[in-house]
């Protein structure tokens, strides 16, 4: 069903002091910002991407290449050559850095109605940081695969951003699969 499909009296519309915070302010705004990443993703993304912390920036003219077509050659995506982030560090230390660190980073709710918890941005980063020591103590390095297999709660998130903070690779498999397959 399309947004335009819904009946106005049927949509909620958030308060002023909501909107005072958001990155985009009205449905039309989002049209917009929607019609730019289908029409001009490279102006998009590029756009988009100056919201993060770069250690090396991307550059307009290495931001995309592509290649959809296998009678042209192989298929592939590269984004945003050459530049160099680090996702941990704009998930968690920049907002500390821009004053956010009491603010809530990430609420949990498990499947039990009593299975809550919340963490803010020092607290996770403390216990990112934590983890990532405890992965570097076991020889775990840049470029070094490695498979999370856990429920999913806050100490999966920290697992994930210990990984990646040191330059390590992870993929999750989300324990409760298990559960499933048998």
């Amino acid at each position: 069903m399309a947004i335009s499909d819904f009946n106005r009296d049927q949509m909620v519309y958030p308060s002023d002091d909501y909107k005072k915070d958001a990155y985009i302010n009205n449905m039309e705004e989002y049209r917009q910002l929607y019609k730019l990443s289908i029409e001009e993703p490279v102006k998009f993304w590029h756009n988009f991407s100056k919201n993060f912390h770069w250690e090396i920036p991307p550059r307009i003219d290495d931001f995309l290449d592509y290649n959809f077509d296998l009678s042209k050659g192989p298929i592939f995506t590269k984004w945003m050559k050459g530049a160099r982030t680090n996702i941990c560090y704009n998930a968690l230390d920049r907002h500390i850095h821009n004053g956010l660190g009491d603010r809530i980073a990430y609420y949990w709710e498990g499947n039990e109605t009593h299975e809550s918890r919340s963490i803010t941005y020092s607290q996770l980063l403390k216990e990112v940081c934590k983890f990532a020591n405890f992965l570097l103590s076991k020889g775990v390095k840049k470029g070094d695969r490695i498979a999370i297999y856990m429920p999913v709660t806050i100490d999966l998130v920290v697992a994930m951003l210990a990984t990646v903070r040191i330059g390590a690779v992870h993929t999750v498999v989300v324990s409760e699969i298990m559960r499933l397959i048998d």
